[in-house]
Parts: structure tokens; C-alpha cells; sequence
């Protein structure tokens, strides 16, 4: 039963999961940077998804993301989050929907039986739902990559060939729908070229919360009014990208608050 009222969420019951890293790489500045394969909690996982034919829809049990409990029968919402870290920094949360790669620089490849994330669409709404690239191994030269797709309303899509950039591992890049388009239903093919070094995988992200860190060894915490209070589902894949301010990671913490109700 859905949360709809102020006294639904105090008398809810809630649960709270962690996301913290304490592995590094260097970073570019202001740019967004995959934080999946760093070590922490949760543990590392594998930056390459492992399926380019089909694509998987990755969920919480899978390492590397934070392990949800059951929300028996009932639905969940990001309630609270408190954050911080050792460096100043932007933290952008979302529900890694789908995922599908390692595909190398050259690739062309038109997708099969993909698994559905319906599930993971409130209300079968897929407004919002945007369209990323995760490097899992540098490149040289810079990615040029074409995705065809069905938009929010199950309509053909084409994001045209986009130039990326020389990306280096755990880089992210998002990848702009074509005019017109608000979300993304289903991935149909890859095309990469131009590059002559490295692989990628390709995702669907649906936005949860952003926050930031304004000094070192900040932090704040979030409400569910600065939450937004959105709706995620028990094996949601909770996925962090985050944005630091100079060359370094740092030590980035959350604690995530789920209310279900």
C-alpha cells in the first residue's frame, strides 16, 4: 500500500542500507566517474557486465550493490539520506534499470531477448529513464557510438552518432536521446567506432537523488523532502556516480533510509 500521507511515513516501517568507498582512482574534475568496482560497502564488483548479446537487469543481490531486505509486499521510498565525505564532491544515486557490455571500440551489435525492466518502471512510466556509457577499460582515440532504442512510449528512438570522448576507466558519460524523446523502454543495438583501444558497457539509469558536498569532510542529510520521497522496489540496483571537485575520490559515505509502506 502506497505512502500518502505524513502519518503513513512516521508510523512506517523502515530499513537503512550503506553505500561507502574507500578504494580510489584519479579523476577528472566535475565529470562523472563509476564508483562500482571500488572497494568499500558494498564490496567491489565487475565493471564489465558480462552479457553484450542480451543485456541483464542487474538487482541488488548482485555484488557491488547494496543489499536491500524485503519489503514484504509493501512498497518502498527513499526516505532519508545522510552523506559526507572526505573531499568535496556530487553524489548522483540511481536504479541501474539495465545494463548490457563489455563492447569493444569496434562493435556492432543489434540485442536479443532482452530481459524487460519493466518491473523497475512505476506505473509502467519510463519518463526520466536516461540512456549512459560506463568505460571499463581506457581508450585511445576518442568513442564515437550510436544506440538504437524504443522511447517511453515504445517508439523508435535513434540517438544518432555521438562523439564521447578518450575516456579512461570508470569514466561515465550520458548519452543524449534524440529531440523529442523523455525516457528509454528498451535498448535495440550498439554501434561504436572511431576509437581504436578500450570497451564499454551501455545502461539505463533511472534518477533517484542527487547531493553535494561543498567542503572536505562535509556533509548533510536529506529529508524526504529533499529526497523527493521516490519510489524504488526491493531488488532495485542502487548504483552511485559521483562528481568530485579535484582529482581524487576521497571517502564518500551514505546512509540510505527506505520507508515501506
Amino acid at each position: 500500500m502506497a505512502i500518502t500521507t505524513l502519518d503513513g511515513y512516521i508510523g512506517a516501517a523502515k530499513q537503512r542500507t550503506t553505500w561507502m568507498k574507500t578504494g580510489t582512482r584519479t579523476v577528472v574534475a566535475a565529470l562523472p566517474y563509476s564508483t562500482f568496482d571500488l572497494a568499500g560497502n558494498p564490496g567491489v564488483g565487475a565493471l564489465a557486465i558480462g552479457n553484450t548479446a542480451n543485456g541483464l537487469v542487474p538487482i541488488d543481490s548482485t555484488a557491488g550493490y547494496p543489499v536491500l531486505s524485503s519489503f514484504s509486499g509493501q512498497s518502498g521510498y527513499l526516505s532519508k539520506v545522510e552523506f559526507g565525505s572526505s573531499v568535496p564532491c556530487c553524489l548522483d544515486l540511481y536504479d541501474r534499470v539495465f545494463a548490457c557490455g563489455a563492447y569493444t571500440f569496434s562493435s556492432n551489435v543489434t540485442l536479443a531477448t532482452q530481459p524487460s525492466y519493466a518491473g523497475r518502471a512505476v506505473g509502467g512510466n519510463y519518463n526520466g529513464f536516461q540512456l549512459w556509457l560506463e568505460a571499463v577499460t581506457a581508450f585511445t582515440g576518442i568513442l564515437n557510438v550510436r544506440v538504437t532504442y524504443l522511447d517511453q512510449d515504445g517508439n523508435a528512438g535513434d540517438t544518432g552518432v555521438v562523439a564521447t570522448l578518450a575516456l579512461p576507466i570508470g569514466r561515465c558519460f550520458q548519452i543524449p536521446l534524440a529531440a523529442g524523446d523523455s525516457g528509454i523502454s528498451k535498448i535495440v543495438s550498439v554501434v561504436a567506432s572511431v576509437a581504436t583501444v578500450g570497451t564499454f558497457n551501455v545502461m539505463v539509469l533511472r534518477p533517484l537523488w542527487f547531493g553535494r558536498i561543498i567542503s572536505a569532510n562535509g556533509g548533510d542529510t536529506h529529508d524526504l523532502l529533499k529526497t523527493g520521497f521516490p519510489q524504488i522496489f526491493e531488488d532495485s540496483a542502487l548504483y552511485m556516480l559521483l562528481y568530485a571537485d579535484s582529482t581524487a575520490v576521497g571517502l564518500p559515505d551514505c546512509s540510505l533510509q527506505i520507508a515501506m509502506g
